[in-house]
């Protein structure tokens, strides 16, 4: 069974530092990649960063440079580092990855339970 585990939320201090890591978990034939997405409230989810099997990375408008997204040091993981949040940056964050599940064989979306983030002082 694939599980997305997140860890690393909480609150921040605007100009502090964050950091997210996910795991995931079971059987895979192929992750094409995985990155992280936020959803703040009465907005849409949208692309925070991730990062693809061959490396390179994608970042949604505005957080590259403050953000950034790298492989973890455990297979099959991703962190997310949060540099300098803003209040706006204040969402719940959520783990996605983008694989083919040795089981089925088929290209899925898989989505962690999603970790609150709050900057505030």
């Amino acid at each position: 069974q694939v599980q997305l585990v997140e860890s690393g939320g909480g609150l921040v201090q605007p100009g502090g530092s964050l950091r997210l890591s996910c795991a995931a978990s079971g059987s895979f034939a192929r992750i094409n990649s995985m990155g992280w997405y936020r959803q703040a409230p009465g907005k849409q989810r949208e692309l925070v960063a991730r990062i693809i099997s061959d490396g390179s990375t994608n970042y949604g408008d505005s957080l590259k440079g403050r953000f950034t997204i790298s492989a973890g040091t455990t297979k099959n993981t991703v962190d997310l580092q949060m540099n300098s949040p803003k209040p706006e940056d204040t969402a719940v964050y959520y783990c996605n990855a983008d694989a083919v599940p040795a089981a089925t064989m088929l290209r899925t979306d898989y989505w962690g339970q999603g970790t609150q983030v709050t900057v505030s002082s």
